[in-house]
């Protein structure tokens, strides 16, 4: 049976109910054996949409496929669940790259500038997620000297020449101090991780809410409808 369209695409942020989050922590043990997270919400802290997998077997489409990671200190743990639609006070995008800057280490700052003139020039919308994202919206220390940048690229019904995009980002990639990883993500949040489309691969990996599967560039932007060419 082919599953309803999710109403918070993967990388959506949520806000859950305190009352719902304290009747999780009941129920899972594992998760209320962690000081961090037992608070977690009650911090205003968010959660993140994730993929649907094998612990998600007898979720229903009423159940929303949520994750939580823990930074470094805490064990950089994953942690999953799950939360009734009705459990959700608000939801919202990952922050904008624009809004996060001031977390990022001094030495990130001209790569992550010459990111952001690029995804403007090509009217890409750039957001982060990642350990960037979440020392912005916890204030927990997430980020070390080794940390990646994990960055989402919207495509707006305005991007054209994607190729000529994506050899920029490539060219950036390779002149920044630190790895810049990440999607590309269609309208309805289905993602393919920019190097995969870069390299010129046959075949790419669509990662989406109740699926990941393999397919072909031109089938990602066609399905899509986010762009004209690739080209």
């Amino acid at each position: 049976m082919t599953r309803a369209s999710p109403p918070y695409p993967r990388h959506s942020l949520v806000w859950v109910r305190p009352d719902a989050w304290r009747a999780v922590m009941a129920s899972r043990p594992d998760l209320a054996a962690l000081p961090r997270v037992e608070h977690w919400a009650l911090q205003d802290y968010p959660l993140i949409v994730r993929r649907y997998g094998h612990e998600d077997a007898q979720a229903t489409d009423d159940r929303v496929p949520l994750g939580l990671p823990l930074p470094p200190a805490d064990g950089k743990q994953r942690l999953f669940l799950s939360m009734s639609r009705a459990d959700i006070v608000t939801h919202g995008p990952c922050p904008l790259l624009q809004d996060v800057l001031y977390v990022a280490p001094a030495a990130w700052l001209p790569s992550l500038r010459r990111v952001l003139h690029c995804a403007q020039a090509h009217a890409v919308e750039v957001r982060v997620f990642g350990s960037l994202a979440w020392q912005h919206l916890t204030g927990l220390p997430y980020l070390s000297p080794h940390s990646d940048i994990d960055l989402l690229w919207r495509l707006t019904a305005n991007s054209k020449q994607i190729r000529q995009w994506l050899d920029e980002l490539a060219m950036l990639d390779a002149a920044a101090p630190m790895r810049l990883d990440g999607e590309l993500l269609r309208a309805d949040g289905a993602g393919v991780n920019w190097r995969e489309l870069q390299g010129g691969a046959a075949t790419v990996l669509l990662k989406a809410t109740h699926e990941a599967r393999l397919l072909t560039p031109m089938e990602f932007f066609r399905t899509g409808h986010d762009c004209a060419a690739i080209a």
